[in-house]
């Protein structure tokens, strides 16, 4: 996102820019507030009908199972906790971070962006899903499937569920969410996670709760556009590229298609989260090799022209 809006803010600065999973129409009421987690239902559902239904049916198990401390102690020794979990929602938060950021990092190659994870990982946890028997625990089935996002290498003895560490640093974007990157977002009755709505009233009494700040809501649509952005970016905007792989759920934010003859959409139906950017291998698919090839050759155009420009001053 912030490629994109830098170069319209600074076009003397910024000769170009490629914004990889950009989500810059995450806001207001421009997407759909379900998007995001609809698409990473999809994601899941795509490889096994069954998974997705076990993933679906998990959460209410969790509840009830989780409503007194025998159910929460049997819990914890299913999840492998460090120590016994409290509350049942901290077992939902933990196989909903580790099928949502899956589902972002679904590369076609192994991968440790965010962990340690194997090419396909979507796949892999529909696999393991689905290699138990007719009857099994849906609890048991679920941890085996998020243990593939936390244990791939197999090395944790235990989890923390409870007040761990913030590998990645994600703890701050509690902070950029409750003061100016406010995204909306709900569940709905067809994803596989339990149905949610969205208030700004709870959001901002939420934020200033955790962080004593109030969000601006509007702030960023107000700052950089957003609204009918197709035919107010091809008035003012150029050299940008807009990518986008839409097995990941950010892609539903995304600019999807082209606004200008140089403000260009380039969409792949099995990247993941910006893919693109990543480290070239032996094994990436011809999709993402020619993906990648547009993308220089376009940035070549804009050097080129602007040497030419510059020649001609």
């Amino acid at each position: 996102m912030l490629a994109s809006w830098f170069r319209l803010k600074y076009p003397h600065v910024a000769m170009g820019a490629l914004a990889s999973s950009a989500p810059i129409l995450q806001f207001d009421d421009i997407t759909p507030w379900s998007s995001f987690d609809d698409t990473v239902s999809q994601d899941f559902k795509s490889e096994s009908l069954n998974c997705f239904s076990v993933i679906k049916a998990v959460w209410d198990v969790l509840d009830d199972r989780g409503s007194n401390h025998t159910g929460l102690l049997e819990l914890s020794k299913t999840f492998r906790a460090c120590k016994t979990v409290r509350f049942p929602s901290s077992l939902s938060n933990w196989l909903w971070t580790a099928f949502t950021y899956t589902a972002m990092v679904d590369y076609p190659t192994p991968a440790n962006f965010m962990m340690n994870l194997p090419a396909y990982p979507v796949k892999e946890m529909c696999k393991i899903i689905d290699s138990f028997p007719a009857g099994a625990d849906v609890v048991e089935k679920a941890f085996a499937a998020a243990s593939l996002y936390y244990n791939y290498t197999g090395d944790q003895k235990c989890f923390e569920m409870e007040g761990g560490d913030d590998p990645h640093g994600l703890s701050g974007w509690g902070w950029q969410a409750c003061t100016e990157m406010v995204m909306p977002m709900t569940v709905s009755n067809e994803s596989m996670f339990p149905p949610s709505g969205f208030s700004y009233e709870e959001k901002s009494e939420g934020c200033f709760a955790s962080y004593e700040v109030r969000p601006r809501m509007n702030w960023i649509t107000t700052e950089y556009g957003g609204h009918k952005i197709d035919k107010v970016l091809k008035r003012f905007g150029s050299n940008i590229i807009f990518s986008n792989g839409m097995r990941d759920p950010w892609s539903r934010g995304g600019v999807l298609k082209n606004i200008s003859s140089n403000i260009i959409a380039l969409v792949t139906e099995k990247g993941a989260h910006h893919l693109d950017f990543r480290s070239a291998t032996k094994d990436d698919p011809d999709w993402v090799v020619e993906q990648r090839r547009q993308e220089v050759e376009i940035i070549h155009g804009w050097i080129d022209q602007y040497n030419k420009d510059i020649a001609q001053m």
